[in-house]
């Protein structure tokens, strides 16, 4: 298994910046697709973004389409996500998760979480 620690959470006002980062340790990191997903209070956990092992081939879910980036460092083993114009509907805790191929994690089938980090946007 690859273990997940996620950081960079915190507040932003609204329209503010964010970037989340997501480092792995244990199996070979450029063996998974990583993505994040987000799961705000009385809400299901959602996907937000995905990026294959390689190619960089990148799924964004269509509220966060030209706001949020995600980008992988496979030397440094670790995945982003840039999250700008955020809004009070991106408030959540954001969780990075690892899967076998992009569909995989589309379909939420994850082979790893993190514990998640906080995002709170104030308007």
């Amino acid at each position: 298994q690859v273990q997940l620690v996620e950081s960079g959470g915190g507040l932003v006002q609204a329209g503010g910046s964010l970037r989340l980062s997501c480092a792995a340790s244990g199996r070979t990191f450029s063996n998974y697709a990583m993505g994040w997903f987000r799961q705000a209070p009385g809400k299901e956990r959602e996907f937000v973004a995905g990026i294959s092992q390689s190619y960089n081939i990148v799924d964004l879910a269509d509220s966060v389409k030209g706001r949020f980036t995600i980008s992988r460092d496979n030397a440094k083993n670790t995945v982003y996500l840039q999250m700008t114009s955020l809004k009070p509907e991106d408030a959540a805790i954001y969780y990075c998760a690892a899967g076998i191929n992009r569909i995989a994690l589309t379909r939420r089938e994850i082979v790893s979480w993190g514990q998640g980090t906080q995002v709170t946007v104030s308007s």
